[in-house]
């Protein structure tokens, strides 16, 4: 289990009423979301989970990326608030066929059925905020690290 005793993100309108870093779901819930994505040093945490929509944060490190993946049943909305990367996408996880660069405040939008990976190429932690309808990790993930994620989805 991780320790996140430790982990607030600091509300920009009132800065000594820190908000701490978990899952708020289903609650309502409205936070500035560009501090809480930058601040945020996990590979991955949810800090919003319903019954049809889910957001996570993610960091990812220098010359990292999130892993080839596809979600089957729900599409996919990502925000890039820092960094730079280039996003790959296409049918087969062995034919990614759509390429394009992408930068600080733009916008991913990934079609359910299609292989994607995201791709760090900047010299800063990639910072990025996810949306999924419906959610695709259970309430309350945190982890630390890439390491952390894949050992879990290996399960």
């Amino acid at each position: 289990m991780i320790d996140m005793s430790d982990d607030y993100i600091i509300n920009p309108r009132h800065p000594k009423q820190p908000i701490k870093l978990k899952d708020y779901g289903p609650s309502p819930f409205v936070i500035n979301i560009e501090a809480a994505t930058k601040q945020n040093d996990y590979f991955i945490i949810s800090l919003w989970t319903g019954e049809y929509l889910q957001l996570t944060l993610m960091s990812i490190n220098i010359g990292d990326d999130i892993g080839l993946e596809v979600h089957e049943d729900h599409d996919q909305f990502i925000r890039i608030e820092r960094g730079q990367g280039v996003v790959l996408m296409g049918d087969r996880r062995d034919e990614l066929d759509f390429r394009e660069n992408f930068y600080e405040d733009y916008a991913i939008f990934i079609p359910a059925g299609k292989w994607h990976n995201i791709i760090n190429t900047g010299s800063t932690p990639l910072k990025l905020y996810s949306i999924y309808a419906p959610p695709e990790h259970p309430r309350d993930t945190v982890y630390e690290t890439k390491e952390d994620a894949k050992e879990h989805h290996a399960e």
